[in-house]
């Protein structure tokens, strides 16, 4: 028997199945767009497209929507003449609880249930429609809820997985309080629809009904630990509702945005873990847990960063002295960039691999390094790092090879908040790269220009490519090697800036990172800041040397 998908809370799931139908939450994330752009415009949403290119494998035969907003409405248009459904149906809910509101949904649901039942050559079955009451399971006890719009099943077992407390998936379509009450017992059917109808719009609001303030409810919960806030690229409705939680929540807020493809999945992951690894902090403190796993063997500790750019190494003593510090190309492999890395950190410190008691992995390769004990967000290496070299520092900025990170820490070195820009290579170390390609010049080079410009350039392109043509552009115009570079630096430092305000970065600013010690980009970062950055001597070893405290935490310390 063909499954009818849904895709909204306001969806009639009990008259379905009171005639006959299996009802399922159409919510997957496929790996790619690929059927779905051949049909609709680029820019609808991430879950429009998710939706279509369902359909156009065959996965969907049978699908009931919800006039949700205009990419939903433009979803039918498609679909209605796709033939690629045997039954496709789109209710007209409309966006308040009133009166007449209320009375049109009972027509609407009587439309559906007639074509459904024609359909399927079922009539409505009283009986099984009160046993598809069923209350919902809601989490009991301290939890993270997931709130604003609707999240892919993927995604959301991602984090689950994550999270040091049970999660709770408050998303649009999943938050669906239908089944918490019982329909009236032998009631004719007009009876039972308007009780129904009243019931489907009586729920917890969307952000598309006029009044969304019940939504209250949601983030007033006392058992709350923390909230991730989901939003759709693309979708507009729940902007709102976040700008609202940042005035009022008291718990942890991060918010985050997919595209609706695994592949936005992969790219949260760290974003989640760190802010997993801050509440983890919090509820280590609260237990009141003490170092523990290993006991203290020759005392030594490292930490492995695997950047997308260099594998960096710290090994510390017992005294968390620097034994030894070693930055690498990464190379093709993040494994294998750091093994070798690893090998040349002992070789230099005149130690075995047996010699380290514990290790910690970090960066953007962590997950590929198999001989670690641990392995640990770079936000949290680079806090840990950045409090150890200097405990004044509040704010950290480092410019990564594919991601840039702002992150604020408070007096003790733990982290209160972050913002990560790693959708595209905008900002990054790999964009100054690749303008330093463009213009005929290494590196170390590059970080060397730009501090004695006479023209203030601006690169009015963030975007890599664009970038690119602009620079080959004033290339052409004879425009000075000292400008152009400036005017890249002020672009990159214009939207790292732009980070740390959306971070609420304060006093003191550490550059951590490869890229700090790119002059040009350090003295306008600090015009475009108003501040100076502190640049310690071991920046780009922040991360590594953050992941060999935390390796160093997994012993216990015996003295004496």
């Amino acid at each position: 028997m063909n499954k009818t998908y849904y895709i909204c809370k306001y969806t009639p799931v009990e008259l379905l199945t009171a005639l006959g139908a299996e009802c399922t939450n159409l919510n997957g994330m496929p790996d790619g767009f690929d059927l779905a752009d051949q049909t609709v415009h680029p820019n609808i949403c991430g879950f429009g497209k998710a939706l279509l290119e369902a359909v156009m494998k065959g996965e969907v035969k049978e699908l009931v929507l919800v006039n949700c907003c205009d990419t939903i409405r433009s979803v039918y248009d498609v679909l209605e003449y796709s033939g690629k459904l045997d039954f496709l149906y789109m209710m007209d809910m409309l966006h308040s609880d009133g009166t007449c509101s209320r009375e049109c949904t009972v027509v609407q649901l009587k439309a559906l249930a007639q074509a459904y039942g024609e359909y399927k050559g079922t009539s409505f079955d009283e009986k099984a429609f009160h046993r598809a009451f069923v209350a919902p399971e809601k989490a009991h006890g301290p939890h993270i809820s997931v709130m604003g719009a609707r999240m892919g099943d993927e995604l959301f077992e991602m984090v689950q997985e994550d999270m040091p407390y049970p999660v709770e998936n408050d998303t649009c379509v999943n938050n669906r309080s239908v089944g918490e009450a019982q329909p009236p017992e032998e009631a004719d059917y007009d009876v039972l629809l308007a009780w129904y109808a009243q019931e489907l719009l009586g729920q917890i609001p969307c952000m598309r009904m006029m009044d969304p303030t019940g939504r209250k409810q949601l983030y007033n919960d006392p058992d709350i630990k923390g909230v991730i806030y989901h939003t759709v690229k693309f979708c507009d409705f729940y902007s709102f509702e976040y700008a609202q939680l940042k005035q009022n929540l008291t718990v942890p807020l991060l918010k985050i945005e997919s595209d609706y493809t695994i592949q936005s999945s992969g790219q949260l992951s760290t974003r989640l873990e760190a802010f997993a690894e801050s509440m983890e902090s919090d509820l280590t403190q609260q237990n009141g847990k003490q170092r523990r796993e290993k006991k203290m063997g020759k005392g030594y500790f490292a930490g492995i960063d695997s950047g997308s750019t260099s594998t960096d190494v710290v090994i510390l003593d017992r005294e968390k002295q620097m034994v030894t510090g070693i930055i690498l190309p990464t190379g093709a492999g993040a494994a294998i960039g750091a093994e070798r890395a690893l090998e040349e950190a002992l070789k230099e410190a005149h130690l075995e691999r047996e010699d380290i008691d514990a290790m910690v992995t970090t960066g953007y390769g962590r997950t590929a390094i198999s001989d670690g004990d641990k392995s640990i967000t770079e936000i949290t290496c680079h806090a840990r790092g950045a409090h150890f070299l200097d405990p004044d520092v509040r704010t950290v900025i480092d410019i990564g090879g594919q991601d840039s990170k702002v992150i604020r820490m408070d007096a003790s070195g733990a982290v209160e908040n972050f913002v990560m820009n790693d959708k595209c290579a905008a900002g990054t170390g790999r964009f100054l790269e690749m303008m330093a390609r463009t213009m005929e010049m290494s590196l170390d080079e590059m970080s060397k220009t730009g501090l004695h410009y006479k023209e203030d350039i601006t690169i009015s392109s963030m975007c890599t490519v664009f970038a690119e043509s602009e620079v080959v552009s004033l290339i052409a115009q004879n425009k000075a090697t000292d400008d152009i570079v400036h005017g890249l630096n002020k672009a990159v430092a214009t939207k790292t800036v732009a980070l740390a305000k959306r971070v609420g970065g304060v006093e003191r600013y550490m550059m951590t990172g490869g890229v700090s010690k790119n002059q040009g980009l350090v003295k306008t970062l600090e015009e475009k800041l108003g501040t100076t950055l502190v640049i310690s001597d071991k920046a780009q070893l922040c991360g590594a040397l953050g992941a060999a405290l935390y390796a160093m935490d997994m012993v216990e310390v015996r003295r004496g």
